[in-house]
């Protein structure tokens, strides 16, 4: 079951309940499937959905056996998205949380998070990355769809391979880049090149992606610091990454 916490994520069931049967018919990897919508009560205030069970272990806790392999796994997974020609997809915006727009629409929130992570980690460091990135020429092309959150907690795995890509309430169509981050915020440096491989993308799709890592993970810091050592946790390692990476100096 899922069921939104918050108003402004009470738009996602309908949303998957909409999309995530037909592009499922796409895609070689399972999905989310939702296959009942629920309605506002008084017992509860907005829409609310129940999925398929897939067997599987979030990422975060599970054993992989080998993280290239597993690399190459999601790589096809994004892959095959972002191949999808089904039109009429919601645009990115709003509508989910901005996944897939350009980064430049994200600045002002960027900058504010960095200035809030003085004393978390080396602001400076992460401040120069960031305006590398604004440097990046942007997306001209028509969107794509994207899944818009590829993050460890969104990843089941069954016997130490991917078993399934679950939560879509950030699938929109907008910039591939988006779908990028997981190569920073989960896999190592060897499994992320086998990623990079796979997926194909430009070299500018590419450093955008990690651009969109740094950005998501410097907003979580200082709003989970105290709240949510995982989410915390998974934000140092995400900016470490891409620090360490290099790609957009």
């Amino acid at each position: 079951m899922r069921l939104p916490r918050v108003a402004w994520a009470a738009g996602q069931g309908a949303k998957e309940y909409r999309w995530l049967p037909e592009l499922a018919r796409h895609l070689s990897t399972p999905i989310s499937h939702p296959i009942a919508l629920g309605e506002p009560t008084s017992a509860f205030p907005w829409q609310w959905s129940i999925h398929r069970w897939i067997h599987g272990e979030n990422a975060i806790h599970a054993d992989v056996h080998d993280d290239v392999e597993f690399a190459s796994d999601i790589g096809h997974f994004v892959r095959d998205l972002h191949a999808v020609a089904l039109p009429g997809g919601p645009r990115a915006g709003a509508q989910n949380f901005g996944r897939g727009v350009a980064l430049l629409d994200r600045d002002e929130a960027t900058r504010s998070a960095i200035d809030a992570s003085a004393g978390l980690v080396d602001v400076q460091r992460v401040r120069d990355a960031w305006m590398q990135a604004l440097n990046v020429p942007v997306y001209q092309a028509d969107g794509v769809w994207v899944h818009g959150d590829i993050a460890p907690g969104n990843i089941l795995v069954h016997g130490g391979r991917l078993a399934a890509v679950i939560d879509f309430g950030a699938l929109g169509v907008g910039d591939p880049a988006v779908d990028m981050m997981i190569a920073w915020n989960y896999l190592s440096p060897r499994a992320r090149h086998r990623f990079r491989h796979v997926v194909a993308v430009d070299v500018h799709t590419w450093q955008r992606g990690q651009a969109w890592a740094l950005s998501v993970a410097i907003i979580q810091l200082p709003y989970y610091y105290n709240t949510n050592r995982t989410l915390r946790d998974s934000a140092l390692h995400t900016i470490d990454a891409v620090l360490r990476d290099g790609s957009l100096r």
